[in-house]
């Protein structure tokens, strides 16, 4: 029987040549009767690493065409990412209790933001969508490995779920792709010689989710179970050098393990 739970979660980034870089989150969670707005803004802007977050109802993002419009004034951000490649969907799972659809609308963006009304970014970046309608803490799931990598050349996106459901995705240039291996600091394709190497040289966030992400929702965080607020996850702005058939092409990754 499915509950009533629905959460809608909007992730979107950008990372300059420079490895200055900005990720996003929107969320619009219903439960019972619940509702949760929320909002979060984390930057790297010249090696330093700040966040913030707003439980403020904002407008989600606009996604018309190939172009998605954000304008969050209450984390003061405003932006737009114009698709450079074809978007990806699927089910990552789907059971009694609900679903997890996962909507990568931009696997590889352009994208021009504004912080603060002053500071400018200009770079490739990456969108998706992701809606559950089951309860996270339900869902048949021990660890998730997920990453984006963007070159001049490449766009690699992989999601890995491990436990006792298991839902392994990998897409190189839009094409659905076998691997060998996935872990924090390499991905190897199966079909080819082609592989993804991470140096994970920043950490943008590590810790418990309790710590992390759920301090600025502490009206949502007293309603989870305490084996939600202990995950632990990393997250990494990773140098990546992305190897095929004696080629080469660099870039940057954002990816993490949960």
């Amino acid at each position: 029987m499915k509950n009533s739970f629905l959460l809608t979660k909007w992730y979107l980034d950008c990372v300059q040549e420079n490895g200055d870089a900005v990720i996003l989150y929107v969320a619009d969670l219903r439960w019972n009767a619940l509702t949760v707005h929320y909002g979060s803004l984390l930057t790297v802007l010249g090696g330093r690493i700040d966040s913030a977050c707003s439980l403020r109802r904002s407008t989600p993002p606009s996604a018309e065409s190939r172009k998605i419009t954000v304008s969050l004034p209450h984390l003061n951000v405003e932006g737009t990412w114009q698709a450079l490649r074809s978007p990806i969907q699927r089910t990552v799972f789907e059971g009694e209790r609900g679903s997890v659809e996962w909507h990568c609308l931009q696997p590889m963006s352009q994208v021009d933001l504004l912080l603060q009304g002053t500071t400018r970014l200009v770079g490739r970046g990456y969108a998706e969508c992701l809606t559950l309608s089951v309860l996270p803490w339900k869902l048949p799931l021990n660890e998730l490995h997920w990453g984006r990598f963007l070159s001049e050349r490449d766009a690699l996106v992989w999601i890995d779920w491990r436990g006792p459901h298991r839902h392994r995705a990998v897409f190189h240039n839009g094409v659905e792709s076998q691997v060998t291996s996935i872990t924090e600091s390499e991905i190897v394709l199966a079909d080819s010689d082609t592989r993804l190497e991470l140096d994970r040289g920043l950490v943008l966030r590590q810790g418990r989710l309790g710590d992390t992400v759920f301090p600025g929702v502490s009206r949502l965080a007293e309603l989870l179970p305490r084996s939600v607020l202990s995950v632990n996850e990393c997250k990494w702005r990773s140098r990546g050098s992305m190897h095929s058939s004696g080629s080469e092409s660099s870039g940057y990754a954002i990816h993490e393990v949960v």
